[in-house]
């Protein structure tokens, strides 16, 4: 593997572990009922089992997912509910709907990201904490939210 090649695919594991340790405070926040600064606080301070090892940048990375996706929930939520055809927001898996918003952040405050590269991460994070089911239906409620973003709508954090 060339050096290139490396700094690519570390660079995309680290994301990848980002994304998971984002998940793993935004269940935190939901089913725990933390604020985001006892989240950051309980997660990256006194660790946990479960988190993946990531180095600063990484941290940095799921701290702003996480923080920017319960920060924007109220314009998250509607197009995922737009999107989700006869699915309620608080009926969906806790696990499904926490991959959805974090998606949907990143689809909108995260425009560095290219959305199928998004969507892709985003079914990966199903596979490993939902399931089988669930990678249709977040691929479904993604590429309908996705189609519903105009290019424009997307911001920059």
């Amino acid at each position: 593997m060339t050096q290139n090649a490396e700094d690519t695919a570390s660079h995309a594991g680290g994301r990848r572990g980002a994304r998971e340790s984002a998940l793993q405070m935004l269940y935190q926040w939901e089913v725990g009922r933390l604020t985001m600064p006892e989240v950051r606080r309980l997660f990256w301070e006194m660790g946990d089992e479960g988190a993946p090892d990531v180095s600063d940048r990484s941290r940095s990375f799921a701290t702003t997912l996480a923080d920017g996706t319960v920060e924007h929930i109220g314009q998250i939520d509607p197009l995922i509910e737009e999107s989700a055809e006869n699915w309620r927001l608080a009926r969906m898996p806790v696990m499904d709907r926490l991959i959805l918003r974090l998606a949907v952040y990143e689809f909108l405050h995260q425009a560095e990201t290219p959305q199928p590269v998004i969507i892709d991460e985003a079914l990966e994070l199903a596979k490993r904490f939902s399931t089988p089911e669930a990678v249709k239906f977040i691929n479904g409620v993604l590429e309908g939210v996705r189609k519903r973003l105009a290019p424009d709508a997307r911001t920059r954090v």
